[in-house]
C-alpha cells in the first residue's frame, strides 16, 4: 500500500510517499530533510495531536486551552469530553495546567484571565 502525505513540519510542504505493507514501512521518498522521514514515520506509526480548546470558567467566560504536547489521534475525542467537563477558577495565567495529566499531558492556559 502506498499512502501519501504532506509533511507540515516546516514550510516547504514535501509530498511524501510511504510505501506500507500492514504498519511496516518499507520507503519513505519526497522528503527534502531528515525532518520528513521522521514526520512520515510518526504519522503513519504513531499519529499524535496538540489539542487546543476553550475551559469554561466558574464566572461564565471561556479561556483558550491547549495539551502542552501533543497525544495520541485516537484519544483526541476523550480529551475534548475532559476539557468540557471542566470548569476553572479565577485568575488563570498563561501556562497554568488547568488539567494534570490528560493522556500523558497537561492541559494549559494559553491566555490570561482576571477576576
Amino acid at each position: 500500500m502506498t499512502r501519501e502525505l504532506t509533511c507540515i513540519i516546516c514550510p516547504r510542504g514535501c509530498t511524501l510517499q510511504i510505501e506500507l505493507e500492514g504498519k511496516n514501512i518499507l520507503s519513505v521518498t519526497g522528503n527534502g530533510c531528515p525532518r520528513g522521514l521522521k514526520y512520515a514515520k510518526d504519522e503513519c506509526c504513531n499519529p499524535q495531536r496538540t489539542v487546543t480548546s476553550t475551559v469554561r470558567c466558574t464566572d461564565g467566560r471561556v479561556v483558550a486551552v491547549k495539551t502542552d504536547k501533543p497525544i495520541p489521534k485516537e484519544h483526541v475525542f476523550d480529551c475534548m469530553k475532559i476539557i468540557n467537563s471542566v470548569k476553572a477558577d479565577l485568575p488563570i495565567s498563561i501556562g497554568d495546567v488547568i488539567i494534570k495529566d490528560v493522556f500523558g499531558s497537561n492541559v494549559i492556559a494559553t491566555e490570561n484571565a482576571e477576576i
